[in-house]
């Protein structure tokens, strides 16, 4: 139903090829490598405020930990590869520790109430 509203479905070659001869009638070929370069440059300075955001936002974080006294956690990406293993590996063995702690005592009960 949507496919026959819409002119194009977007999903198939012939209605790529359709869409670029468009935009080569309207621009022609001589001011197609500006655009794609304007794009490319827009794409880039949206990169860069985004990082500049997100380090404003590391910033304003960790000066409100040390003002309320708290530790500061690293950012994710300030952490290696080998440290975030390491830690996934510690806390999926205590997660196994904890199971088979909990699973014995199971057996354990289910053990006393049958000898009853």
């Amino acid at each position: 139903m949507v496919n026959e509203i819409l002119l194009f479905g977007f999903g198939g070659p012939t209605e790529w090829i359709v869409i670029l001869a468009v935009v080569m009638l309207l621009f022609g070929g001589s001011k197609l490598p500006q655009l794609a370069k304007a794009l490319g440059q827009s794409k880039r300075a949206f990169k860069e405020g985004m990082d500049e955001a997100e380090e404003a936002e590391d910033r304003d974080r960790v000066k409100a930990a040390v003002t309320a006294g708290q530790p500061v956690q690293p950012a994710l990406s300030a952490v290696d590869d080998e440290a975030l293993f390491e830690e996934a590996r510690r806390r999926a063995s205590a997660l196994r520790a904890t199971n088979n702690t909990a699973a014995q005592l199971e057996a354990d009960k289910n053990t006393s109430s049958q000898m009853r």
